[in-house]
């Protein structure tokens, strides 16, 4: 019997529709990442071993330089009406006048560090003065004229009822009455609980946080 030639096919493969697929999905990702934006303050935190991501939404952070400056930044990156009704909520606390332009200026996780006197100017700024500009922090030190106080007050009337989470983020070199004024602010508001913002590492080899992250 003859034997039957099998046809000899190139296996060179062509590429090409592989690498534009490649390139979409690369646009895609590149077009869709949310950059974090840097921070007006630089602020290094301790390390800690931690499972918890950093919330965007129904938070407040309160941050501490390295100069023990206080700053306040409303989580609130769905609900910008809320960070409107914080702020003038504060701001008509201590009878500040401040315009529903002014407050709607504030972007949602932007620090606000200046005494309520010049709480409406800061927030009438241009956003690139407002990066530029050297915040003095919010008086705190005073346990009569704790300016915290009033601005924790806001965000309890604006969210109640509804979850509310209060970060603290406190630089390495932050000295400790700067951070007790912050924690008596939260205790005259009956707000007990609140987290630590740290720097998140490797969890320990071996641990359950481990061999959860490696699964």
């Amino acid at each position: 019997m003859p034997k039957v030639q099998i046809a000899r096919k190139s296996t060179d493969t062509d590429m090409t529709p592989f690498v534009d697929v490649a390139f979409l999905i690369l646009s895609f990702f590149i077009m869709a990442t949310k950059f974090k934006p840097d921070e007006a303050v630089p602020i290094v935190t301790p390390n800690s071993v931690s499972s918890q991501k950093l919330p965007e939404n129904d938070a407040v952070m309160i941050s501490i330089d390295k100069d023990d400056k206080v700053y306040f930044s409303i989580m609130t990156q769905n609900d910008k009406q809320a960070a409107i009704d914080i702020i003038k909520g504060a701001a008509q606390a201590r009878n500040i006048p401040v315009t529903d332009a002014q407050a709607a200026n504030y972007f949602p996780g932007d620090m606000i560090g200046v005494p309520f006197n010049k709480l409406g100017a800061f927030l009438a700024m241009p956003n690139d003065e407002k990066k530029k500009y050297a915040q003095e922090g919010i008086p705190v030190k005073d346990s009569a004229n704790n300016e915290l106080y009033y601005w924790i007050a806001a965000t309890r009337t604006v969210f109640a009822g509804k979850p509310l989470k209060y970060l603290i983020k406190g630089d390495n070199v932050s000295k400790y009455p700067a951070f007790e004024a912050v924690i008596d602010a939260l205790k005259r508001n009956d707000e007990q609980k609140y987290n630590l913002v740290t720097m998140p590492e490797g969890a320990p080899e071996g641990t359950e946080l481990w061999r959860e992250r490696n699964q």
